[in-house]
């Protein structure tokens, strides 16, 4: 279990000197610019990663198309779920998979967007269907497919997981989110889909109370996460994946404090409660 940091991919050098700054080891690579999907860019990313000796822990997949992080208009254009640019997004993500596997990771991850909770909505099965195309072409090439959380209750993304039923699938676990789209408890969360947890998103923040926009974010351990007590019954479960930092905020000075921070913070409760 190592702790980590969210690193963009960028065609060109110098990519992980942010993740060599903080003195860490790992990071999750992130990215949704399509021109950078090509064999050439992911080994050159998976050279340069070794000579930082810098391990990536998987590839976060973004998708084309139009993202509007809130209420009003997030249902309509997250993730899988819109109609309108399922097939396009089914195709990227493929594209990216088979990027992972010229990176040499382990997984793919993405928001699948606001997945229904009825099983009675015409959407479903069609959703459904989407989520098991993307898994199974990484089923195909070795990988798993991770679902980060934020848009859906924890109920709803397991039975989505036992419903699209691969065996390949996973969960990148943002508290955060849970908490900033007013969806669960963190803590109780684990309860529910504990069993399919491979990576942390270490991001904090406070439920809505704006019914049309997400919580504010804040950092690790100051926010509704109760960040203390959820690495105490993470590391419960037998987790042993890693701890991904993600202080989204304006990059400068602020953000670096944030992160170094959390890296402490991190550390301390690791301390504490892995021989629990």
């Amino acid at each position: 279990m190592d702790i980590g940091v969210m690193n963009g991919l960028r065609n060109g050098g110098a990519c992980f000197d942010t993740v060599s700054r903080f003195g860490l080891s790992c990071c999750q690579l992130s990215t949704g610019d399509a021109t950078l999907a090509t064999e050439a860019i992911a080994r050159t990313a998976r050279e340069e990663a070794a000579r930082a000796g810098i391990r990536i822990t998987a590839l976060w997949a973004g998708v084309p198309g139009p993202a509007a992080w809130n209420f009003r208009e997030g249902p309509a254009t997250l993730g899988l779920v819109p109609p309108a640019f399922r097939a396009q997004r089914i195709a990227a993500l493929k594209r990216w998979a088979d990027f992972a596997v010229w990176l040499g990771v382990p997984a793919i991850i993405t928001h699948c967007g606001f997945l229904p909770e009825n099983m009675t909505d015409p959407e479903f099965e069609p959703v459904a269907a989407a989520i098991r195309e993307v898994a199974a072409h990484c089923k195909e090439r070795g990988l798993e497919f991770w679902f980060e959380t934020g848009q859906e209750t924890p109920v709803t993304l397991l039975r989505f997981i036992e419903t699209v039923g691969t065996g390949n699938l996973g969960i990148n676990l943002d508290p955060a989110n849970l908490v900033l789209y007013g969806k669960a408890n963190p803590v109780d969360a684990l309860a529910v889909f504990g069993r399919y947890v491979r990576e942390i998103h270490a991001k904090d923040g406070f439920y809505p109370t704006n019914p049309y926009e997400l919580g504010r974010e804040v950092p690790v351990g100051d926010g509704a996460v109760r960040f203390a007590e959820f690495m105490k019954a993470l590391l419960a479960t037998g987790f042993d994946g890693d701890l991904i930092i993600e202080r989204e905020i304006q990059e400068g000075e602020q953000q670096n404090a944030d992160i170094r921070q959390t890296i402490a913070r991190l550390r301390g409760w690791i301390g504490e409660y892995a021989q629990a």
